[in-house]
């Protein structure tokens, strides 16, 4: 029950209402760790909540993305995916399996931040980088090299 508690706080603190499917969707996203799709999370939270519908999934997942509780996380199949995480992290994505795996790294991100302050690029604000490494699980005996 303490999950629905937090969920009821962040969605207060950034003035929405915790109407039940608000509250399911963020719910189901805070426990997965798959980056699921609207389609995905629909068929999840619908066997207890047999009423909502795909429409009312994307409508709450646009909400949620528009008021910074979520954010979407792109891949190359075109399908949206969602992410409740909002710590800084990027993502790893495989276009063989469509996974995505969070990652984090400090000093990639420091490097980034360092590499755009030396540009010094005018009359532009840095508010987030997002970093999404796109590739393919390899064989582990083949000789391709991680570049």
């Amino acid at each position: 029950m303490e999950i629905i508690s937090e969920i009821k706080e962040r969605l207060s603190d950034v003035g929405l209402k915790a109407t039940h499917p608000r509250i399911v969707v963020l719910r189901e996203l805070m426990v997965s760790d798959n980056h699921p799709t609207a389609e995905h999370i629909h068929e999840t939270v619908k066997e207890n909540n047999p009423s909502i519908s795909l429409g009312s999934v994307y409508r709450v997942l646009d909400v949620l993305v528009d008021t910074g509780l979520i954010q979407r996380v792109s891949v190359r199949s075109g399908s949206k995916r969602y992410d409740a995480n909002m710590s800084p992290h990027g993502h790893i994505y495989c276009v063989k399996t469509n996974r995505i795996q969070d990652f984090y790294d400090e000093e990639l991100y420091g490097l980034i931040n360092e590499f755009f302050r030396k540009k010094r690029i005018r009359n532009f604000k840095i508010n987030e980088i997002k970093l999404q490494v796109n590739g393919e699980r390899i064989d582990p005996d083949s000789d391709v090299v991680i570049i």
